[in-house]
């Protein structure tokens, strides 16, 4: 089963949309609750993604996609 990484909706104010501006974590690479795999960036402020559960890492959104509220730009198997 996989579990999404999901944008939260409170991550930012506004309805804006961001951009992931970097994977920190490769393509199919192990991950632990609570690493850090990704930067989004809306308005000037830089935000940190975190993998919510262990497991491999399955990038949906590519580094420069413009991303809204909810989207879901990976999944942990």
């Amino acid at each position: 089963m996989s579990t999404p990484i999901v944008i939260a909706d409170d991550l930012w104010e506004g309805d804006g949309e961001a951009v992931i501006t970097a994977w920190l974590v490769s393509d199919g690479a192990e991950v632990a609750a609570g690493d850090l795999v990704a930067e989004v960036m809306s308005e000037k402020a830089q935000f940190e993604i975190e993998a919510p559960v262990s497991g491999l890492l399955k990038i949906i959104e590519p580094e420069d996609a413009v991303i809204a509220k909810g989207a879901t730009i990976a999944q942990v198997q």
